[in-house]
């Protein structure tokens, strides 16, 4: 099944990557959000992103490989690299854009849907019970969700043959790796059209053939994360000496802080609900073996930075400051 009409629901974070690393790649993409206000916090992620774009592209001449720290392989192949045609891209991907508060107008000829909402359960499944009639029957739906498994909302989708999960990393146009899930009904028609649509908008397929909650990459990094913030909570150090220990003991690029900043800590908090719902993850066993989770202190750190307004990078602020371009004010 060949896809043209994308749309994607959410414009956060992630969602308007997605939405502009998919209309880069030549797709019609219409970003469905749920209010006005939602318009209003969409548009300057989009810009914003317009201008990372650029700017990676500007970085990727001066790449001596595909292999070197510069080079966005989201962006282009390295033997036929043209930067003239990438920059036309970004810009014509940006300007094209559509944003869309009518629902039934934003999916009425779509080929795929992807759910990219906060990680609220309660969310996602009005949103697929309210999306479920509106679509054409041709439409394939998945799931974005970093932390909720799909199964617990393919009843909601009304078509479990056609619903599963693609899972992108933050800096998709860098780190292009999209994690393909399925769930026990999903066709094996459904989940080769979206590996193949993956293929489409430069992305890495990585197919996860059984249901994983954290899928491959959240199953390694949310324990690092989470174990970082635990740090805190528990009075042990700050954030930067936290970060600090990471980054020169492993020659990492970021911190869990950092990344914590990275995806936005209202984000952060929703994957702390979700993850202290697992079974025996926080059991005596677990704390003998160096694993405490402090949930009720993370929480709590969160929830005080949330308070006052520092919401991560896209906010200027969240456990560091930032200047205009992104990068951290010491």
């Amino acid at each position: 099944m060949a896809f043209k009409k994308i749309v994607v629901a959410g414009g956060g974070v992630l969602g308007s990557q997605i939405a502009l690393q998919t209309a880069y790649w030549g797709y019609d993409v219409t970003i469905w959000l749920r209010s006005e206000g939602s318009i209003g916090r969409c548009q300057p992620k989009l810009d914003k992103f317009e201008q990372q774009y650029l700017e990676a592209i500007e970085g990727m001449k001066g790449a001596e490989s595909a292999n070197d720290p510069a080079w966005c392989a989201g962006l282009a192949d390295f033997d036929t690299f043209d930067a003239d045609e990438c920059v036309a891209r970004a810009r014509k991907a940006h300007d094209d854009m559509k944003l869309e508060l009518d629902l039934a107008k934003a999916v009425a000829d779509a080929d795929l849907v992807i759910e990219s909402m906060a990680e609220v359960a309660d969310q996602k499944a009005d949103f697929f019970k309210k999306v479920a009639p509106l679509m054409p029957e041709k439409t394939i739906i998945v799931t974005n969700s970093s932390s909720l498994l799909p199964s617990q909302f393919t009843k909601d989708t009304g078509r479990p043959d056609r619903y599963l999960a693609l899972h992108f990393a933050n800096s998709i146009w860098k780190h292009n790796v999209t994690e393909v899930m399925v769930q026990s009904e999903t066709s094996d028609a459904s989940f080769q059209a979206v590996l193949e649509f993956a293929r489409g908008i430069h992305m890495q397929p990585l197919p996860v053939k059984k249901e994983k909650a954290g899928y491959l990459l959240n199953s390694q990094l949310v324990p690092w994360m989470l174990s970082g913030l635990d740090l805190l909570a528990n009075g042990i150090s700050d954030p930067e000496s936290i970060d600090k220990a990471w980054t020169s003991g492993t020659g990492a690029p970021k911190g869990p802080f950092q990344v914590f900043d990275t995806v936005g800590l209202t984000t952060a908090m929703n994957i702390v609900d979700q993850y202290q719902k697992v079974p025996g993850i926080a059991t005596p066993l677990l704390r003998k073996m160096m694993l405490p989770y402090n949930f009720k202190g993370m929480k709590a750190v969160l929830q005080k930075y949330i308070d006052e307004g520092k919401l991560g990078m896209a906010a200027g602020e969240g456990f560091y400051k930032y200047d205009e371009n992104g990068d951290i004010i010491r």
